[in-house]
């Protein structure tokens, strides 16, 4: 797989503080890539680094084939990349309309300006001034703005904010239509679900969030960032040993029956269910329910789970500091 983003040796510093400490990774063309983090892990100072916007230290890195702080490949870079911050500076007085046709003019070949408009949702909105829109149609502005130069890389920084779940779903189709178009993505949000829906057609995307469940339902492969390194690094189901820890089999604490009476290894109800952890949940899960049949008992509220993405990403990050940055202003242009 052909490499998209690559960093090497990553650090950047703040004073005294270390807030980019040696980082290094690789995305490929067509893939996800979640770089997860507590605040202060230093992500935001990784990610403006690739974007430009902020000059390295020390260490490489490479987008595209160019180097994201070489000033003479400033141009270049810019118009092959996409940006959705948080907060985008637009002029409140344009229309949409107007808005995306001033931006299409920074870029050498954009996306029709109507194609935009209906792609993220704004069709009849087209002559409303920026001012007036409500923020869940501010924000499909700017997913819009990202796409309207036809860029290669998408940088998506928490996209969705303010979105109800029927707009958050319509995002995730837009964004999982550039991949075919091989666009790379680099993705910062809130919602782990977001991830693994963007992954199906070839897009690269960076993401950057603090929503286990949207990192695991969209990320190929996960990085957690802590005290401005990366302590852990592989695909959301094995990372930090996930895919051959225990499971865990929890279920009510049957009516009339003490957590002494129950089969062995149970552990003491907690929140009103009992648990027990198993390396041959398939095996230990027959010998439960067979206890509970002999006695002609239910097993309400019955689950069987492997940890958590969370409750991996809060064991690796426990131990980090957080790494203060210096505040800067980033721009969509």
């Amino acid at each position: 797989m052909a490499s998209a983003i690559t960093v090497s040796g990553l650090a950047k510093s703040y004073g005294g503080v270390r807030a980019v400490d040696g980082v290094s990774f690789t995305v490929g063309r067509g893939e996800i890539f979640a770089l997860l983090g507590p605040n202060g892990a230093g992500k935001t100072t990784t990610l403006e680094i690739l974007e430009g916007f902020r000059r390295r230290d020390s260490g490489q890195a490479d987008v595209l084939g160019l180097d994201p702080g070489d000033r003479a490949a400033g141009r270049a870079l810019r118009e092959r990349i996409g940006l959705v911050l948080q907060d985008i500076a637009v002029e409140p007085y344009l229309t949409v309309r107007e808005t995306f046709a001033r931006n299409a003019g920074y870029y050498p070949a954009p996306r029709d300006v109507g194609e935009v408009i209906a792609l993220v949702g704004l069709a009849g909105q087209e002559r409303t001034k920026v001012r007036n829109l409500s923020g869940g149609l501010k924000r499909r502005l700017d997913l819009g703005l990202g796409l309207i130069g036809d860029p290669d890389v998408l940088f998506l920084d928490e996209p969705t904010t303010g979105f109800d779940p029927g707009a958050r779903r319509d995002a995730w189709q837009i964004v999982r239509g550039l991949r075919g178009c091989g666009t790379t993505i680099l993705l910062t949000t809130h919602y782990m679900d977001e991830a693994q829906v963007l992954a199906d057609r070839g897009t690269t995307i960076l993401l950057t969030t603090h929503y286990m469940d949207e990192a695991q339902v969209l990320a190929d492969r996960v990085a957690v960032m802590s005290g401005g390194r990366i302590v852990a690094e592989g695909t959301p189901s094995d990372l930090g040993g996930r895919a051959s820890a225990q499971a865990r089999i929890r279920f009510a604490l049957p009516r009339g029956y003490p957590a002494a009476d129950l089969p062995p290894g149970v552990a003491a109800p907690e929140d009103g269910l009992v648990s027990l952890h198993t390396s041959e949940p398939t095996e230990t899960l027959h010998q439960l329910t067979g206890w509970a049949l002999g006695r002609g008992l239910t097993l309400d509220r019955l689950t069987v789970d492997r940890p958590s993405l969370e409750d991996v990403y809060l064991g690796l990050t426990a131990a980090g500091g957080p790494a203060a940055a210096a505040p800067l202003e980033r721009s969509a242009r």
